[in-house]
């Protein structure tokens, strides 16, 4: 295929909602005679500080079977998590968890449970669940688990949002025909979230929630939100956006832990870069690619009219075609429509009639999609899927060498849980792409309108972060491409010693090259963070598994680097598992209390940190590394990353208060 010199923008909406028996719940096999577990209570408590969320969840469950049976809940996976703690209380026992290699890990458990001995295991369904198993729980007794994760927190055009994920979504048709699933909760459930940040807030929003949810401000950036309801069901996501002040500047963050000056650091960089992106005036085409298949039958109504919301705040002078596929694609449009009001009501009638059936076969999709190119014009291609492919082509590879073909903007956005975020970073780094997950409890129109006015703007081309000054070593990718209207950058590293550096991005604007310097202090020993370990350990792991999927890693070699990164920092992955015993069964297996040993360093950080305010992280205040053009932004709507919006952002943000953004790092332009 002939590289196309077309200016390609493709935006994608990836729906892919948890699979049924893979949506928060308790598991039990169909047809087995037993009764469910019940789920007496379910505590939520979520920390936002800064850059990284902690959540907590505890969870009660009661047996009411007449013999002892094993309970199992299933967790839909949070993008980017990192399981750093497993308890289990059993009576008056409590036991923790450690992480070990998977198979050992189910051996142990299995022999364990086998002997009535009270255990726990939890396991990584690829990028779909958290499982959880309790070897046995007593007839009319309960068992009570907690569980903790992080996640980085990212901001796009001033907003931060954190999702609790819940809800199921019908992709797994295999799972729906072995398992029946128990979302219900006897008793109490309550989710309460703790923002603390060095930046001014202005709203804080639960969508779908408000009714129910009592919001405190405590101080400036410091707010409390609670949700409780009693008989609840765990069926509906739980969404908390918070909108910063939009005058903030552009500026560079810095979280760093060293435990002493002997060790390596590790940092977590967040640039947010508040830079003047014009908009772009010329006519557009627009390609929308549907999926129409079997799963996307609960969502079919919800996406075209997000689609149709799209369509309708086109230009005249821009045109669009649909293609639709599900086993196979095929044009719904007769080639390129103006945007004219007739056009647009006679394609809104075309949508209305859509109905799902089938299977999935986004290869194909992508492919006629990517066929309707203009060379002569500017293009946007918004694909709407579930990302679940099950026909046609479905080596991620073939995926990426298929996007590396054009010189594309790629926007994806992924809706609901359990979305397939290994193929999505494929397809952006192949595409130089960027990614967003999307909750259910989301709005799509308003998510679609949003990321018009990304594709509606000028961008960065071939950004490249440089660290100098400071040996850094093992980061995320510094190669990160294309800089959006509205994103922000997050970069995982280790480094050798404290110092100053000097940071560098190097970028391109419009045609002309652009840079921007200042410098940061890294500190020879920082103790307020030391979950930052996992967090970085994590994000090698994902940079790892895309370097596997794109052909340039071994699956021996990955699995090898995977189980390393598993062990010393103790996360939970494809290889590793948590296992919970007694302190005596993990010295009779010989298991060393490494997770014990992590887990008393970042509870004493995280009572330190809830004594004090939100510390403010910015390390270029000195030398502003963007310096920020107000009068120009008033003027044109372009803003910061943390900043002002343009009028349809402004709109859209208002009414939705925000939504989340991961940026998807690779290739520089060609062409």
């Amino acid at each position: 295929m002939n590289k196309h010199i077309a200016r390609l923008t493709i935006m994608a909406v990836i729906v892919s909602a948890a699979s049924f028996g893979h949506a928060a719940g308790i598991l039990t096999p169909l047809g087995s005679g037993q009764a469910p577990i019940q789920i007496q209570d379910h505590h939520v408590n979520v920390v936002i500080n800064n850059g990284f969320a902690q959540t907590e969840v505890t969870q009660t469950f009661t047996n009411p079977n007449a013999e002892r049976i094993e309970a199992i809940y299933s967790f839909p996976l949070p993008k980017s998590a990192s399981l750093s703690e497993v308890t289990l209380t059993i009576g008056e026992r409590e036991i923790h968890g450690e992480v070990i290699e998977r198979k050992e890990a189910e051996r142990i458990y299995e022999e364990e449970k086998n002997q009535g001995n009270d255990a726990g295991l939890a396991n990584k369904n690829e990028y779909k669940t958290f499982e959880f198993r309790v070897s046995g729980i007593e007839p009319n007794s309960e068992a009570r688990i907690r569980f903790v994760y992080y996640q980085p927190i990212e901001i796009d055009s001033g907003v931060g949002r954190f999702v609790y994920p819940l809800a199921d979504g019908g992709t797994d048709e295999l799972a729906e025909s072995f398992w029946s699933v128990n979302e219900k909760v006897e008793g109490a459930f309550s989710i309460e979230v703790e923002l603390k940040t060095a930046w001014p807030v202005t709203s804080v929003r639960t969508p779908g929630y408000e009714n129910e949810t009592s919001i405190n401000q405590i101080a400036d950036g410091h707010y409390q939100a609670r949700f409780e309801q009693t008989q609840g069901a765990l069926t509906r996501d739980f969404v908390f956006y918070y909108m910063l002040r939009d005058d903030l500047p552009g500026r560079v963050e810095m979280l760093t832990y060293k435990a002493d000056a002997e060790k390596p650091g590790t940092f977590m960089m967040i640039l947010t870069p508040g830079l003047d992106l014009e908009p772009l005036t010329e006519g557009t085409d627009y390609v929308f690619t549907l999926d129409v298949s079997g799963s996307m039958d609960q969502k079919i109504h919800m996406l075209t009219e997000g689609v149709k919301r799209a369509i309708g705040q086109l230009n005249p002078n821009d045109r669009f075609c649909v293609v639709v596929f599900n086993d196979n694609a095929k044009m719904l449009t007769r080639g390129w429509t103006a945007a004219t009001p007739d056009n647009v009501a006679k394609t809104f009638q075309v949508l209305d009639g859509l109905r799902a059936n089938g299977g999935t076969n986004l290869f194909d999709g992508l492919m006629l999609g990517l066929k309707q190119l203009d060379a002569d014009r500017a293009t946007n291609f918004i694909l709407v899927t579930d990302a679940v492919t099950n026909q046609g082509e479905l080596s991620p590879k073939k995926f990426h060498e298929l996007m590396k073909t054009y010189d594309v903007r790629f926007f994806g956005f992924l809706i609901g849980n359990n979305a397939n975020w290994p193929l999505m970073r494929v397809i952006c780094e192949g595409s130089d792409g960027f990614a967003r997950e999307v909750s259910t409890s989301d709005d799509i129109i308003g998510q679609i309108a949003l990321a018009k006015s990304k594709v509606g703007r000028e961008c960065l081309h071939d950004a490249e972060l440089k660290i100098s000054g400071v040996k850094t070593f093992n980061t995320t990718d510094q190669m990160i491409g294309r800089v959006h209207f509205g994103q922000q950058l997050i970069i995982f590293g280790q480094y050798a010693d404290g110092g100053e550096a000097a940071l560098t991005l190097k970028t391109r604007q419009t045609g002309e090259d652009k840079t921007y310097k200042t410098s940061v202090q890294f500190p020879d020993v920082a103790v307020d963070h030391p979950e930052l370990e996992r967090l970085w350990a994590l994000s090698q792991i994902e940079q790892i598994e895309l370097q596997e999927n794109i052909g340039l890693t071994e699956p021996a070699e990955s699995r090898s680097a995977i189980v390393d990164l598993g062990l010393n920092y103790q996360l939970v992955t494809d290889h590793t598992s948590m296992l919970v015993l007694s302190d005596d069964k993990f010295e009779n297996y010989g298991v060393k209390r490494l997770n014990k040993e992590r887990t008393a360093l970042e509870h004493e950080a995280q009572a330190r940190r809830k004594q004090n305010a939100a510390s403010n992280y910015r390390v270029d205040n000195q030398s502003p590394m963007f310096q920020r053009q107000a009068n120009h932004m008033r003027h044109t709507g372009g803003g910061s990353g943390a900043g002002a919006f343009d009028p349809i952002t402004a709109m859209i943000v208002a009414l939705l208060t925000g939504a989340g953004v991961t940026g998807a790092r690779s290739r520089k332009q060609q062409g």
